[in-house]
């Protein structure tokens, strides 16, 4: 038999939440006293974590940032990283990450990339070299543990172990750090770990990220509590409060000072009750939230639920390729990425930094450099020249400099931004709509795309003097520093909305006239409606940190070990079945009853959620006992 205090660590899905109490066992929710959120509010000032780490794993580029917890004002970013572009200054690293040919780790980030680019082309085909792989997370849509994903030279990886590599890296790479910091070892438990994700992803993703950590070594299952996720406008938003005026650019008036002394901070320029909204613009995604400040502490609370969606700066890299398709061929596009893979991703670098010197008032054209072996392939696999292709092609805008290079006109360019930029315009337009949404007193672009003219330029039309436009000086850290605040203190968001309507499928009495006559199941005389949605939380509800849905079951033998219950999820609000369309099964919750058998004549198992997290948890206890019952929820659908 265990104890009580060894049964309360569950599945890693089921891990209480970091902001409850240290001394806590994880067992208070159970009496009905502690239901309320006030468990999560008295967090005792002494954390068992030395740093806290947070990792932001972007789609085109990641970096990590800590903060020692007895000085938490003080954020470090990580050291420069060796190898960065022309014309790019960050303290990022490429998202991309080179295998050997037999699919062992070899290098990240820019060492990956110059790696791979200085291998000879016979050698090439054989390494495995992802970039931008993050996204496949949000766009596949039954995302499962042996989800792969496609390396350049077409050879296909599992998803799992090239996100698991890539956090061991981080890991590897940010204890070093401490170490020379320390001047010792540094031990990894000492460590709280904050990974960022995108708001708007579902929970499999977010689970995803939790698996992936688990197996680089980042944290282990028996102490899920060592990992946090945030969400990176949440992130963001944090961050955002705290700028002081010198450490950001007003759109609204152009200038730095706006009028306050350059010490104030926006926080300080914020009253009870104001409204932002935070604009998180990445390479994959873009995500939106909504956030009102409570003070006196400066509390968040979320006003409409995440929203945004794949608009992120890598729709410009599609449209250029397109452009590329229309000139010289998709077939010719197509080989070439397969053939000669280095040399693709040497293209997309030369056009990555033009695409940074886009702005709206351009006159002049912009350059594109074509490797040599783009022409040289070109030639043998049409017989004829690029220039000639570009000559023939019934694209005006984009002539054959001397030099060598692709000359497209300032419009050109812009039209490349002209789909994504409208997509992130209609989606804030939508937004401001909403009831919910108004009275915005500041908007604040964050992420790497915020820094396009382009994408300010957009904002600043569409909003109209409507709300003040402030954009962080360092704004593709902003997140990344954020993430450290918040794993400082997981409880400073204390309201947050639903993305979505969960539930499960119940039998309910039969009522005429209320249940349609299909539903009907008659069990030993008792007429009873099936399919029946028993709502735990719906989309766009308000749910406090901490605060819990209480439900109880039953095994339905007395032998029975374990009970599964499939739980559903809609996007809408109301659901009266499981059968409705728009609602569809999203994960299980597993209680594990076994060694819990008692004398009682009908078990009665409590089952707590928590829906207030970045994550949803579950604990459960059996009544009759007063045990804790093992208990997860699972939306990989293992």
């Amino acid at each position: 038999m265990t104890t009580k205090e060894e049964n309360i660590r569950t599945d890693e899905m089921a891990n209480p939440s970091p902001a409850k109490s240290i001394g806590d066992p994880g067992i208070t929710p159970l009496s009905p006293t502690h239901i309320q959120q006030n468990d999560a509010d008295q967090v005792p000032s002494g954390m068992p974590f030395v740093v806290v780490v947070a990792i932001d794993f972007g789609t085109t580029s990641s970096g990590y940032a800590y903060a020692f917890t007895k000085e938490p004002e003080c954020i470090h970013t990580m050291r420069r990283w060796e190898g960065g572009d022309p014309g790019v200054s960050n303290q990022k690293t490429p998202t991309t990450i080179l295998l050997t040919p037999d699919r062992k780790f070899h290098s990240f980030g820019y060492a990956a990339r110059d790696f791979y680019h200085d291998l000879d082309t016979s050698e090439s085909k054989h390494w495995l070299y992802l970039e931008k792989f993050k996204m496949k997370l949000h766009t596949t849509a039954n995302l499962s543990i042996n989800t792969d994903l496609q390396a350049a030279n077409g050879k296909r990886v599992k998803a799992l172990d090239i996100f698991a590599y890539a956090l061991a890296f981080f890991k590897e790479q940010a204890l070093k750090e401490l170490s020379d910091q320390t001047g010792g070892e540094f031990d990894n438990n000492d460590v709280r770990w904050v990974i960022t994700v995108p708001a708007i992803w579902k929970m499999p993703a977010k689970q995803f990220m939790r698996e992936a950590a688990y197996k680089s070594g980042l944290v282990s299952r028996d102490n899920p509590e060592q990992l946090i996720i945030a969400l990176e406008p949440e992130a963001a938003s944090i961050y955002c409060r705290k700028l002081r005026l010198h450490q950001m650019v007003d759109l609204s008036s152009q200038t730095t000072q706006n009028g306050f002394s350059p010490t104030d901070n926006v926080g300080s320029t914020m009253t009870q009750g104001d409204r932002y909204v935070v604009v998180d613009c990445g390479g994959g995604t873009v995500d939106l939230t909504v956030h009102q400040i409570r003070l006196p502490e400066g509390h968040l609370k979320e006003l409409y639920k995440a929203s945004g969606g794949p608009y992120g700066s890598l729709g410009i890299d599609y449209e250029f390729e397109k452009l590329l398709c229309q000139i010289f061929g998709q077939d010719f596009i197509d080989q070439f990425k397969i053939k000669r893979p280095a040399a693709w991703v040497d293209l997309m670098i030369a056009f990555e930094s033009r695409k940074r010197a886009a702005a709206p008032g351009r006159a002049n054209p912009l350059n594109i450099n074509l490797p040599f072996s783009f022409i040289d392939y070109y030639k043998k696999f049409r017989g004829h020249s690029v220039e000639h292709a570009l000559r023939k092609s019934n694209v005006d805008f984009v002539k054959w400099s001397s030099q060598g290079m692709l000359r497209m006109s300032a419009d050109a360019m812009n039209s490349l931004f002209k789909p994504t930029v409208d997509h992130i315009i209609q989606h804030l337009d939508e937004l401001f709509e909403k009831p919910e949404v108004s009275d915005i007193k500041f908007l604040f672009l964050v992420g790497g795309f915020a820094e396009s003219a382009l994408l300010q330029q957009a904002v600043q039309n569409m909003l109209q003097g409507r709300s003040r436009i402030i954009i962080p000086h360092d704004v593709g850290l902003t997140i990344l520093k954020g993430a450290v605040l918040f794993g400082l203190d997981p409880s400073i968001i204390k309201v947050r909305r639903s993305p979505l309507t969960y539930g499960v499928g119940v039998l309910n009495r039969f009522v005429e006239g209320k249940h349609p006559p299909e539903k009907l199941l008659v069990k030993d005389g008792t007429r009873w409606c099936t399919d029946v949605f028993d709502t735990f939380i719906a989309a766009d509800q308000s749910v406090a940190l901490g605060e819990t849905v209480k439900r109880s079951y039953t095994p339905a033998k007395p032998s029975q070990q374990v009970i599964v219950i499939h739980v559903y999820c809609a996007e809408k609000e109301a659901v009266g079945f499981i059968s409705e369309s728009g609602v569809k099964k999203c994960g299980s919750l597993r209680l594990d009853v076994s060694g819990t058998e008692s004398a009682a004549p009908r078990r009665e198992i409590q089952t707590l959620m928590r829906f207030g997290d970045t994550e949803i948890r579950a604990v459960a206890v059996d009544v009759s006992t007063g045990r804790t019952v093992k208990a997860s929820i699972d939306f990989l659908g293992h």
